[in-house]
């Protein structure tokens, strides 16, 4: 499914949490879909189950997946509250990268472009309005 760098200094967990979001984000893993079983992805990647499962609780706690007792976890559907809160704190620290990267030299043309690729990269390239 993908690969963890175990040489790194960011904890496993941390690095699960990010690869999954990548996964979600990109729609590899659809809304109400269920992720793999903690026992079935620690033994995937070779890691110990407890790892994955704070990386999951990360995520529950991040609004990206839920669980349900008995059955397992979830991607999460985006609501809009949730995501309200979200975008608003990332627009905040969007204008801090912008202002830093404007500041090291990068021209407006350049942002637009790294723009013009991210969206591309989500939802597999499809135009969203």
């Amino acid at each position: 499914m993908f690969q963890l760098d175990i040489r790194s200094r960011k904890p496993i967990y941390e690095q699960l949490v990010e690869k999954l979001k990548e996964l979600i984000i990109h729609e590899v893993f659809l809304p109400d879909q269920q992720l793999p079983s903690v026992r079935a992805l620690a033994q995937e990647l070779t890691i110990n189950p407890n790892t994955i499962q704070k990386a999951y609780r990360e995520l529950e706690h991040q609004g990206y997946i839920y669980s349900i007792p008995g059955k397992g976890k979830f991607v999460a559907p985006q609501s809009e509250t949730t995501n309200d809160e979200k975008v608003k704190k990332m627009k905040q620290e969007l204008i801090k990268l912008l202002s830093e990267a404007m500041y090291l030299g990068m021209k407006k043309d350049d942002l637009l472009s790294l723009i013009a690729i991210a969206e591309q990269s989500v939802k597999g390239g499809e135009k969203r309005d």
